[in-house]
């Protein structure tokens, strides 16, 4: 392995589970794919747990980071090992990042490459790009990266969630690189059931979300720091835009001392109060 890929067989700060909570993990199965299809049962989006009468109290639970409060969450509701299926009711109210990033520390807790990554799902609505995150995991045998959407195994949106073909998945910076190509048009990517939540801000802000992740800084999907708010308001300029290329260019070329440069950078780094 790389030192790339052996850094990310490691828990970062949002993915270490407690000591106490690996016994949870015993029982999961031993191939990746797997593993992403036992999340599946473990958490439910805000919008399916409302008319399921889950307590309004409850809906904050989308705004846990740390993957070991999330288990914490879990095993309150139902103290059974996490490959054990939960019925809705007694699964934790999360978001797309919630399903991504509890397999990824899953599977750094088996000691496989896995990282967490923010950007937009090409399939779900024709023409669109909607705010999503995948997770991926370093097949060794075939030397390469796999993404799989681990919300939406089996759920037919195309043909294969556990392996997503080229363009089916865009990280951040994925799509800011084809924005400013001009080979996308920046107002058909965005959050889905939103009218204002489109365009080249919710390129970028997914862009810095990825970096963050890579970095292993699992943030949240409404998570914004930096010049993050300023964008979104469209207060920044040609120089921000610049600095959001750089990182999209870091990104997809995994130099990995130039990515440690830049989650250091001022504009980019995450808060260290934000990560807890």
């Amino acid at each position: 392995m790389t030192d790339t890929q052996l850094d990310h067989a490691r828990p970062g700060p949002l993915t270490r589970l407690r000591v106490e909570q690996s016994e949870l993990t015993e029982g999961l199965p031993d191939d990746p794919v797997g593993i992403c299809a036992a999340v599946q049962s473990l958490f439910i989006q805000p919008f399916d747990a409302v008319p399921l009468g889950i307590p309004d109290a409850r809906i904050a639970e989308k705004d846990i980071r740390p993957v070991s409060e999330l288990v914490s969450a879990l095993t309150a509701l139902d103290p059974a090992p996490l490959h054990r299926a939960r019925p809705p009711e007694k699964r934790v109210v999360g978001s797309c990042r919630h399903f991504a990033t509890l397999a990824c520390a899953l599977l750094r807790a088996r000691g496989v490459p896995s990282r967490a990554r923010c950007g937009f799902g090409t399939y779900f609505v024709e023409g669109r790009g909607a705010d999503h995150w995948v997770t991926e995991y370093w097949h060794d045998a075939e030397r390469r990266w796999v993404r799989v959407d681990t919300e939406h195994l089996g759920k037919g949106f195309v043909e294969r969630h556990e392996d997503l073909a080229p363009g089916e998945f865009l990280t951040g910076g994925e799509a800011w690189q084809r924005y400013r190509a001009g080979l996308i048009d920046p107002q058909m990517f965005g959050v889905v059931g939103t009218e204002h939540a489109w365009g080249p801000a919710e390129i970028s802000g997914n862009t810095v979300r990825d970096l963050a992740a890579l970095g292993k800084r699992e943030m949240l999907p409404w998570d914004e720091w930096g010049r993050m708010t300023e964008a979104y308001e469209g207060s920044t300029g040609a120089e921000y835009d610049e600095l959001v290329d750089r990182v999209a260019e870091t990104c997809a070329a995994e130099d990995q001392a130039a990515l440690t440069r830049l989650f250091a950078h001022d504009e980019l780094a995450v808060p260290q109060g934000m990560v807890g």
